[in-house]
């Protein structure tokens, strides 16, 4: 029996890809390709829930799939009991900085704080709570104070920049809890997601010293990767997108700047000093190898993100590299997300599909004629296109799909002598060898 896709899902789904976004829910619905990239992320995850770290570049065109692919790791994450977290990089969120843009960028972070059971944002309370839980439960076995077995629990953490004050809240969370003090426990999460701008506020709410700023960025996150662990969480992954923000920074030393954060991360996670935590940075081929303004620009960057000279010269991926280059979509690829997306615009009722298979194959070979290679490397524009399409059909039962084709508007779209399309008799699916027609 075939399994009917929520209205609401598909309507997230739908209204996402055609405003050129990643959905929020629904993307094992639409998922296909790149088998290697999210084996070798499956593994990087797996390192994360022994013990270990992870560092990975994401690197691909605009339209390539990165934010997507992001998205599909960190729900495999999920899944495997890690807690995630993930923002956009912009001119006001940085990895470094001096004017507020790197603890923007925690804050962002940590409102977007998610786990397995609450997959869309806002998990840290119940992470705290989470945690509390098992303090209480252990206190009572112990038969110790509450917030002695806390400051036990979050000893490790002492050791680390803001360990201390990081126990402290804690603990604050803790008492607003036992007195009912809402305000208490606001206030605790409120310096937890890097909210408070002055030491001052801070001493006086929560009696701590120190606040995250944007000095504290890597140490806090590294704090967080702990505190989740003692909270019953497998690790922390953090997930960066648009990473070319820090290419187009203008001033030098500020993107130097923030390329030396990242050389510290990426030695600290290579070399085996940070526990428990991994970091995904999702960015373009120039922001990466542009010798003058990518990461490349930073020698020691380069030497670490350098390809495999053999793999290389092999004509093949190492995927083990701290570099990624998300593969392009092979048409076989490409047609079966068509498939899927047709399958998701009929809400999984295969009685209510729009188009037959061979609208998908001509739909494809259009692309190809129009758009040329592009549409492999920059699936979105072809996505789009193909729901736009599906659209003008829903709403005009009575146009022929074989009519529309001709007419589909795809951004650079350059003049085809494409033949009109007739649809026929035998709407078979298109198999291997019609596919090997229109391979590059």
């Amino acid at each position: 029996m075939e399994k009917r896709i929520r209205t609401k899902e598909k309507d997230a789904i739908i209204q996402s890809l055609k405003s050129g976004v990643t959905p929020k829910i629904g993307i094992q619905h639409i998922q296909v390709g790149r088998i290697n990239e999210v084996q070798a992320l499956y593994k990087d995850i797996e390192r994360i829930s022994e013990g270990g770290s992870a560092f990975r570049l994401i690197i691909g065109d605009y339209g390539s799939g990165k934010t997507f692919f992001l998205s599909v790791i960190r729900s495999i994450a999920l899944e495997k009991k890690l807690v995630t977290v993930n923002a956009d990089l912009s001119p006001d969120r940085r990895i470094h900085a001096t004017s507020g843009q790197a603890r923007n960028l925690y804050s962002e972070l940590m409102r977007n704080l998610s786990t397995r059971n609450k997959p869309d944002g806002n998990g840290l309370p119940s992470v705290v709570e989470k945690f509390i839980t098992v303090a209480r439960k252990e206190a009572d076995q112990k038969q110790a104070d509450v917030s002695s077995v806390i400051h036990e629990k979050l000893s490790d953490l002492t050791e680390l920049v803001g360990g201390y004050d990081f126990a402290k809240v804690i603990d604050a969370y803790w008492q607003g809890h036992e007195r009912d003090d809402d305000a208490l426990k606001t206030n605790a999460i409120r310096w937890l997601r890097a909210e408070y701008t002055t030491k001052t506020d801070a001493r006086r709410d929560l009696d701590v010293r120190t606040i995250i700023s944007d000095n504290s960025f890597y140490d806090s996150l590294k704090l967080m990767s702990l505190f989740v662990r003692q909270a019953g969480y497998e690790g922390l992954l953090v997930n960066l997108d648009e990473l070319v923000n820090l290419y187009k920074l203008g001033n030098t030393q500020a993107r130097t700047s923030n390329y030396e954060q990242i050389l510290r991360i990426l030695n600290d996670c290579l070399q085996g000093s940070a526990e428990h935590i991994g970091f995904l940075l999702g960015g373009t081929p120039e922001f990466l190898l542009d010798p003058r303004r990518g990461l490349y620009s930073y020698e020691a960057l380069q030497s670490r993100l350098a390809e495999n000279s053999f793999a290389q010269r092999a004509g093949v991926i190492d995927y083990s590299s701290p570099a990624l280059h998300l593969a392009n979509l092979t048409p076989e690829e490409l047609y079966i997300l068509l498939k899927n997306l047709r399958h998701v615009f009929a809400a999984g009722d295969t009685a209510h599909y729009l188009v037959p298979d061979k609208a998908l194959k001509a739909f494809l070979i259009h692309c190809n004629q129009t758009v040329g290679d592009a549409y492999f490397r920059t699936p979105r524009n072809t996505i789009k296109a193909f729901l736009d399409m599906l659209a003008v059909l829903e709403q005009n039962p009575s146009m022929l799909w074989s009519d529309l084709i001709n007419k589909i508007a795809i951004e650079e779209e350059r003049p085809s002598n494409f033949d009109e399309i007739k649809p026929s008799e035998n709407d078979d699916a298109i198999d291997s060898d019609d596919l090997a027609s229109f391979k590059l």
